[in-house]
């Protein structure tokens, strides 16, 4: 009896630990990592697109205070869209299934991609400056990752020049347990 009051007491005590730390991968709703850096803070929003052949997407927004600069990420499926064999293995694949167009489509690359892990998925990631006249910020990421034949297309818009420094957290997102279940749902897995 001993023994499974104690093992009760160290299970209530780990969840308690769990909890005032915060769980990796929890809702994303903490402010702080349990070392104080800033984490971002996404907040769903509605498809500010209209209707195209590809459907209505996610949209999630991370305000200036929490990264740093307002970024808003459209994510949408394109199921059949990518090379099944092959996937998004360079920067022309990247630049043909992504999603630029939304936003304007004019772009300047600012370096070469790079491979990315969203969940099981493979995928490229690149920087661009937004050229367009019309444009909704002045920088933007954009990312494609594929299950088999089907693909996820996201696009980051920044508010600011230096898309470099808020990648890794876009990338973080994407692998988000909010992000995952919904590109399960949305391919199918």
């Amino acid at each position: 009896m001993r023994t499974i009051k104690i093992a009760a007491f160290a299970a209530v005590v780990l969840a308690g630990a769990v909890s005032a730390l915060g769980w990796p991968g929890g809702s994303g709703i903490d402010r702080a990592t349990p070392l104080g850096e800033p984490r971002p803070v996404w907040t769903e929003g509605r498809w500010p697109f209209p209707a195209d052949p590809w459907g209505k997407g996610k949209a999630f927004r991370c305000k200036a205070a929490d990264c740093g600069g307002e970024v808003d990420v459209y994510l949408r499926a394109k199921l059949g869209f990518c090379n099944c064999t092959t996937g998004v293995a360079d920067d022309g694949d990247l630049e043909r299934m992504g999603d630029l167009d939304l936003i304007g489509g004019e772009a300047t690359a600012l370096g070469p991609g790079r491979p990315i892990t969203v969940g099981s998925m493979q995928g490229r990631s690149r920087a661009y400056a937004l050229t367009a006249r019309d444009r909704r910020g002045k920088s933007a990421v954009a990312i494609a990752f594929n299950e088999r034949c089907d693909m996820i297309a996201a696009t980051a818009v920044l508010q600011d020049v230096r898309p470099a420094t808020i990648e890794p957290a876009i990338v973080a997102f994407l692998n988000s347990p909010t992000v995952l279940r919904w590109a399960e749902a949305a391919l199918g897995l």
